[in-house]
């Protein structure tokens, strides 16, 4: 399985001299090579990507915030 990136738990870092470090918050993953398990039991979806603040696309069943009847 490849990695999920796109997953809460996916945690990515870069050292001084330049190594890419990734790991699971959770150590749900494999650790060499790092790779998510197929399955995960613990896949969450990021709400909003980890760069400039872009909001995820929406679930075509989610209710708006802003269209709730009152």
């Amino acid at each position: 399985m490849a990695v999920r990136e796109e997953c809460r738990h996916y945690v990515m870092q870069s050292t001084r001299s330049g190594e890419r470090i990734e790991r699971c918050r959770l150590g749900a993953n494999e650790p060499f090579p790092f790779a998510c398990p197929d399955g995960c039991m613990f896949l969450e979806r990021r709400s909003t990507s980890s760069t400039g603040w872009q909001v995820a696309p929406r679930d075509p069943g989610e209710e708006r915030r802003g269209d709730r009847p009152r």
